[in-house]
């Protein structure tokens, strides 16, 4: 199911490891926000974690929008979730 090559999904773990819990659960979202459908499940085995993580990152995500008033994420018709 690799949406990404061996050495860029390496590059990334290292990165995700760095980070602190609530930095990666929102790198963790983000990228599985990128990839669209299937993205959530691949993220999360990629970082061996579970897809609550994720979108608990995407809630946190929401919450940090809401504060700014940035628009980063768009909700799509019957409540998926788009990039914009």
């Amino acid at each position: 199911m690799g949406y990404y090559r061996e050495d860029v999904e390496r590059r990334m773990k290292e990165f995700y490891r760095r980070l602190s819990e609530k930095d990666r659960r929102r790198y963790a979202a983000v990228e599985s926000d990128k990839l669209g459908h299937g993205g959530q499940q691949y993220i999360a085995q990629l970082f061996e974690i579970d897809s609550k993580t994720i979108r608990q990152g995407l809630a946190d995500l929401d919450i940090a929008e809401e504060a700014t008033g940035d628009k980063l994420r768009k909700k799509a018709v019957g409540g998926s979730v788009s990039s914009t």
